[in-house]
C-alpha cells in the first residue's frame, strides 16, 4: 500500500470527533432502551446499527493511518485510541443485547443509573475528542470523565451487593443481572481507557 506524501492530519481529528459522536449516540440509545424496557422505543437493531457505524469509522481511521506518511501524533496512539473508542460501543451493544438474550422481563433501577453515568462519561469523552486538535479543554473533560467512572464503580458495587443481599431472589436472576451490571460497567471502564489514551496523547504532544 502506497503512503501519501500530502499531509491530511485534519481528517484524523474529524474521524475521532465522528467516533465520539457515534459512541455518545449509542450510549443515549442504551439509556432509553434500559429505561423503557421491555416496551422500549429503541430496539436492539438500533444499537447494532450504532455498533456497525463505529466499526466503519474505526476502519476509516486505520485505512487513513495506513495510507498517510505524516500523522498528527504517533501511529500506535492513533490505532490504540481508535480501537478503544470502538470498544466502548461494543460493550454498550453487548450490555443491551443481554436484555433479550437472558429474557429479562423488566429493568432494574441500578442499570438505569449506570446508563445515566455512561451517557455522562461518553459526553465528556466525545468533548475531549472534539477538542483533541486544539487541546483547550481536554484535561477538564477527562477529569470529569474520571469522576463519572468512580461514580459508576460505586453504583455497580451497590447493585451487585443488593442482588446477593436478598435470599428470595431467584439465583438465575442474580446471574443474569450480575452479567448485565458488569457489562455496563465494562462500557464505562472502556470509556475511561479511551480517555486515558487521549490524555497521554495530549501530554506527549504538548
Amino acid at each position: 500500500m502506497r503512503l501519501a506524501l500530502v499531509p491530511r492530519p485534519t481528517e484524523f481529528f474529524d474521524l475521532f470527533t465522528k467516533a465520539g459522536a457515534n459512541a455518545l449516540e449509542a450510549a443515549q440509545k442504551a439509556e432509553i432502551r434500559f429505561r423503557e424496557f421491555p416496551n422500549s422505543s429503541v430496539a436492539q437493531a438500533d444499537l447494532k446499527e450504532a455498533e456497525h457505524a463505529g466499526d466503519r469509522i474505526t476502519h476509516d481511521i486505520i485505512q487513513l493511518l495506513n495510507t498517510q506518511y505524516v500523522t498528527p501524533f504517533d501511529r500506535e496512539d492513533i490505532y490504540q485510541l481508535a480501537t478503544a473508542i470502538d470498544d466502548v460501543v461494543d460493550h454498550i451493544d453487548e450490555a443491551c443485547d443481554l436484555l433479550e438474550l437472558y429474557g429479562v422481563e423488566s429493568t432494574a433501577k441500578q442499570a438505569i443509573e449506570q446508563c445515566r453515568i455512561l451517557v455522562a462519561a461518553v459526553q465528556h469523552l466525545a468533548a475531549a475528542l472534539t477538542d483533541l486538535k486544539s487541546r483547550r479543554s481536554v484535561q477538564q473533560e477527562l477529569v470529569a470523565l474520571k469522576e463519572q467512572e468512580d461514580d459508576g464503580d460505586r453504583v455497580m458495587r451497590d447493585a451487585i451487593a443488593d442482588l446477593f443481599r436478598d435470599s428470595r431472589i431467584d439465583p438465575l436472576v442474580v446471574i443474569r443481572w450480575k452479567d448485565i451490571f458488569e457489562s455496563l460497567e465494562d462500557a464505562i471502564d472502556a470509556c475511561e481507557t479511551a480517555g486515558n489514551l487521549v490524555g497521554n496523547i495530549v501530554v506527549k504532544n504538548a
